[in-house]
């Protein structure tokens, strides 16, 4: 049994796939370009940006304009995840991404989450990608590492940021922290685009020449994208989704103006553009050092 990747049904070379979180667009501040547009308006402005779809997007939006759309969702029980994945096929989703449980499962509790998800996926023929993210299975990154020895057909969807931070991955060797995690990078066929600081889950990308942190995460895409192109097959795409989370579930930073007024640090929208155009880059990188 495995997951498979996430495939068009062409024999076209193995891809990046550009979709945009819908989160993103989450309670945007008024000077955002995006910001009272309809959402048709705001798709339109998606579409003509070069991402080709939506994660959790509006189904009739994205249908009218061409869109892709993948899903995401929580399970805490295996017994929950075939009704999701039934959901999620029915709707047309080419994939899905996983919160796992909440973090405090047992080893044995784990690996009966592990099964299940790699049964179903396989008995579907469905993209199921297990997130690194806090409070859940993965939020321990040794632990992680741990059960791909056990579930070597885990598949990941990368949000890198909860490690970044939350492990304090620069407190240390940076290069032996890369090494300890290859097993993750390598099995990454989803990636959240979100740059975190040190101290910052999501940074604001506004500092020119880049700061380290955003060479850390070049260096951690570019080795999730060799570890996808070394097995993949024709078809086969990887989706990269810029998630860039608002002020109100304490993500973007914010400050406050001269009036008094809170404002974000960055303009998301901006910052996913951005974070689209590195992912590209890095990607092609990849593709020469696996030429």
């Amino acid at each position: 049994m495995s997951i498979p990747n996430t495939n068009d049904r062409s024999l076209r070379p193995p891809a990046l796939k550009l979709f945009l979180n819908s989160g993103t667009l989450r309670d945007l501040p008024e000077d955002c370009p995006l910001a009272g547009l309809s959402v048709p308006q705001q798709y339109e402005a998606i579409r003509t940006a070069a991402f080709v779809g939506l994660q959790d997007g509006d189904k009739s939006a994205c249908s009218q304009l061409g869109l892709e759309r993948c899903g995401s969702g929580r399970i805490n029980q295996p017994s929950e995840l075939e009704a999701l994945v039934e959901s999620h096929l029915s709707e047309g989703l080419l994939a899905t991404t996983l919160h796992v449980g909440w973090g405090n499962e047992s080893d044995a509790e784990i690996d009966r989450l592990l099964s299940k998800i790699i049964e179903t996926a396989s008995a579907y023929r469905y993209p199921l990608y297990l997130e690194t993210h806090r409070a859940t299975i993965t939020q321990d990154n040794w632990r992680t590492v741990q059960f791909t020895k056990r579930f070597p057909d885990i598949r990941f969807n990368g949000d890198f940021s909860h490690w970044y931070t939350g492990h304090e991955m620069v407190y240390g060797d940076w290069e032996e922290k890369l090494s300890f995690i290859q097993p993750v990078l390598e099995r990454v066929r989803f990636l959240h685009g979100r740059i975190a600081s040190p101290g910052s889950i999501q940074a604001p990308l506004t500092r020119y020449p880049e700061p380290d942190y955003v060479e850390h995460f070049r260096q951690l895409w570019r080795l999730c994208f060799e570890g996808f192109l070394k097995t993949a097959q024709p078809g086969d795409t990887l989706i990269f989704a810029p998630e860039l989370l608002p002020p109100s579930i304490y993500y973007a930073q914010t400050y406050a103006d001269a009036a008094g007024n809170m404002r974000e640090h960055s303009d998301r929208w901006t910052d996913a553009l951005a974070l689209a155009k590195i992912a590209e880059e890095e990607f092609e990188n990849a593709r020469k050092n696996t030429a």
